[in-house]
């Protein structure tokens, strides 16, 4: 069974920093697009990340960008986040997402796997 196992959540003060990694399991993932979602308290999950197959392509969501990094290690399968100068706002259950399609796409119809989610909380 695929399964998106997600890690590197935690607990973080403002302004510091954290790194998420999603390595699937299963089958690889190289020729996926991957993405990134979040979903805080009593919100909808909105897209954070995105990049393509090759890691030539990448999408921010605007709140992310110059602050957040996507990239992805094809020889390892492994996709990441890594998250600067972060914010309370940030605080949220970051998921992975993988797309057949090998694009970044912005929507969640366009991922066919999730993983269950990390959790990141920013304290102020």
């Amino acid at each position: 069974q695929v399964q998106l196992v997600e890690s590197g959540g935690g607990l973080v003060q403002a302004g510091g920093s954290l790194r998420l990694s999603c390595a699937p399991s299963g089958r690889t993932f190289i020729d996926y697009g991957m993405g990134w979602f979040r979903q805080a308290p009593g919100k909808e999950r909105e897209f954070v990340a995105g990049i393509n197959w090759s890691g030539g392509i990448t999408y921010y969501a605007d709140s992310v960008k110059g602050r957040f990094t996507i990239s992805r290690a094809n020889a390892k399968n492994t996709v990441y986040l890594q998250m600067n100068s972060l914010k309370p706002e940030d605080t949220a259950v970051y998921y992975c997402a993988a797309a057949s399609s090998g694009r970044a796409t912005f929507a969640e119809v366009g991922y066919e796997y999730w993983g269950q989610g990390t959790q990141v909380t920013v304290s102020s």
